[in-house]
């Protein structure tokens, strides 16, 4: 009984956390399923009308949410011109000019010039634009899902109490009519720090 007694509660706390790691195992399994559901669906010829994203969204959603209503669930959607572009997110050219003391701190910011590539007006670290793009855009949709963990047996450990997920995934845009362009690139500032 003695023994028993010791070791029952390092028994315990085995069992909750390799429950608690099931279930976060499983809902990384349902977020990266229903995320490639929706994408593929949002790729398709109704892909680019903003309610047919919102729907999606909500499947994703509520999916997650099955699992675990408080979860706070956000989505990214940011599209390229190819693949090697997604793959590069290379930002846009800036000239990182010396504020005071600081030489070149590897931001855009305090009113530095940039090449805005893409014509939308702001700086992009990725080189991409937001949203679903047109034809044969290349689209990277990202979800992250957080929500507190099942069992905060993680806090014994030191930790945080909090699941946190993210899962991506890239698709191209069905060629259901002609690709967007972008025109001449135009000079940009960055904005102040």
């Amino acid at each position: 009984m003695v023994e028993f007694a010791l070791i029952l509660p390092v028994l315990c706390t085995l069992l909750l956390g390799a429950l608690d790691f099931a279930h976060s195992l499983y809902m990384q399994s349902v977020l990266q399923g229903s995320l490639q559901k929706a994408a593929r669906d949002s790729s398709l010829e109704t892909g680019t009308e903003a309610a047919k994203q919102t729907e999606l969204d909500t499947k994703v959603r509520d999916q997650i949410q099955a699992l675990y209503k408080d979860a706070t669930v956000s989505f990214s959607r940011r599209f390229y011109r190819s693949f090697s572009k997604a793959a590069a997110a290379q930002a846009e050219t800036f000239v990182d000019s010396p504020v005071g003391n600081i030489w070149r701190d590897g931001l855009c910011n305090n009113g530095e010039a940039f090449v805005d590539a893409n014509n939308n007006g702001v700086w992009d670290k990725d080189g991409g634009d937001a949203g679903q793009g047109r034809a044969r855009d290349v689209v990277v949709y990202t979800v992250t899902v957080t929500y507190p963990r099942l069992l905060p047996v993680d806090k014994f450990v030191g930790g945080s109490g909090t699941n946190n997920f993210l899962a991506t995934t890239v698709l191209t845009n069905q060629p259901y009519g002609d690709q967007g362009t972008y025109g001449t690139a135009t000079a940009g500032v960055c904005p102040a720090s």
